[in-house]
């Protein structure tokens, strides 16, 4: 039975976070299971890398047929559907005998974990608008924001309680939750009379109409960046937590990844808030500009640390990662609710194509450039920089062509750009 009666917000916020945030728990809960996953299966750091780097692939390719294909048959199914084969993914990776087979099922919780975050934020959209569709985003990102923080220390317990396939039925057991509050909870809120038909061509076309949409690929591209350079640290984390950090002159061990997470997810968590909070009170081009400021001050911080002090100890080393997560917390829903708007008609789309533009960045990241230079701190800085740069650059072009185009509405004599 279909549910009809509209939850409240609260409760929307609370089960949209939660389907959130099981693609994170993906990522972040077998951080800690690396080292006894890798001498099991007989896999080095470099292949073991490859779990989350297949992850992420599959999460992409997958990701521009999430959105459309609510749009076509709705939210409540497509999100119910996604549950049930990520479920039965993770049990497959817990019963992985082999390096192969633990990538094959990796892929497929790639293939069917998006559906949470990429048809959730259509969700968001469908019942709301303006400065509440903005508080409510917020209110998501909060308690997504968790997600990344406590997986690792549970992780770790669940670890130090069993052995590493006890991670995977623990995710199959969320998404079995999952699957019972959005059954009770979540309302169908896309109805036929507004859905679009399925078809490859139109599919193609309305993504290549998207995609080669300059102000798509501003929008986008600044997202990505930005968050691209907090993510190069999460998916670092391994070697940046296990073999990086000193606390009181000794290596982290595997129960203390939290040294790492908590404070950056707590950053995101508040800047969350503050994103609710000022959603209506102050715009949302203020909000961006203040969120770059406090990146750009955690990445100059982050180069100067890694320069000036050969081990990076926490806390210090991990101060940065907080403030910059703060930054990504303000930009992020201003420029997702910003795509969404361009396309009323095709919210699942946009918010598909989106994800799969960050998802390919965060691929690469994990699979080429986070191997490459996470043995070196002072690397990782000058890399987590310079993508904050290039966010920034994108959103400063992005600001001056709206700028632009509001004078010419108004009837200013302005050059074409």
């Amino acid at each position: 039975m279909t549910p009809t009666l509209r939850p409240t917000t609260r409760r929307l916020a609370l089960l949209l976070g939660g389907l959130a945030m099981f693609g994170p728990f993906s990522i972040d809960t077998i951080f800690p299971a690396f080292p006894s996953i890798g001498a099991q299966l007989g896999a080095d750091p470099v292949a073991m890398q490859q779990t989350i780097s297949v992850y992420l692939v599959a999460y992409a390719l997958m990701s521009v047929v999430h959105g459309p294909l609510s749009d076509a048959i709705g939210r409540r199914r497509v999100i119910l559907g996604g549950l049930l084969v990520f479920a039965a993914a993770s049990a497959g990776c817990a019963l992985a005998r082999d390096l192969p087979t633990l990538l094959a099922f990796r892929a497929l919780q790639g293939l069917s974990s998006g559906v949470g975050l990429i048809v959730g934020r259509a969700v968001i959209r469908d019942v709301l608008q303006g400065h509440d569709a903005q508080r409510l985003m917020s209110q998501v990102s909060m308690i997504f924001g968790i997600a990344p923080a406590i997986a690792p220390i549970i992780g770790g317990w669940l670890l130090g309680w069993s052995r590493w396939p006890m991670i995977f039925w623990f995710l199959v057991a969320f998404a079995l939750v999952l699957v019972v509050a959005t059954w009770l909870v979540l309302p169908e809120t896309h109805p036929p009379a507004s859905r679009l038909p399925l078809a490859a061509r139109s599919l193609v076309r309305d993504y290549a109409a998207i995609f080669v949409n300059p102000r798509f690929q501003r929008l986008a591209a600044a997202a990505s960046f930005n968050f691209g350079a907090l993510f190069l640290y999460i998916a670092s984390a391994p070697v940046f937590v296990l073999e990086m950090l000193r606390l009181h002159g000794r290596h982290l061990d595997e129960t203390q990844f939290a040294w790492f997470f908590v404070p950056t997810i707590g950053g995101m968590i508040v800047g969350a808030f503050v994103s609710g909070r000022a959603a209506g009170r102050m715009s949302g081009d203020r909000l961006v500009r203040i969120g770059f400021a406090a990146s750009a001050i955690a990445m100059a911080y982050d180069v100067v640390y890694n320069l000036l002090v050969p081990v990076p100890a926490v806390p210090w080393a991990v101060l940065p990662m907080s403030l910059h997560a703060f930054g990504i917390a303000l930009v992020f829903p201003v420029l997702t609710l910003a795509i969404l708007d361009m396309y009323p008609r095709q919210r699942g789309s946009a918010s598909s194509l989106q994800a799969f533009t960050s998802l390919v960045m965060n691929a690469l990241i994990a699979g080429a450039l986070s191997p490459l230079i996470s043995h070196d701190a002072r690397w990782l800085a000058f890399a987590a920089a310079a993508m904050t740069l290039v966010a920034f650059a994108f959103w400063r072009w992005e600001a001056g062509s709206a700028q632009c185009e509001s004078l010419r509405s108004d009837g200013a004599d302005l050059p074409p750009t």
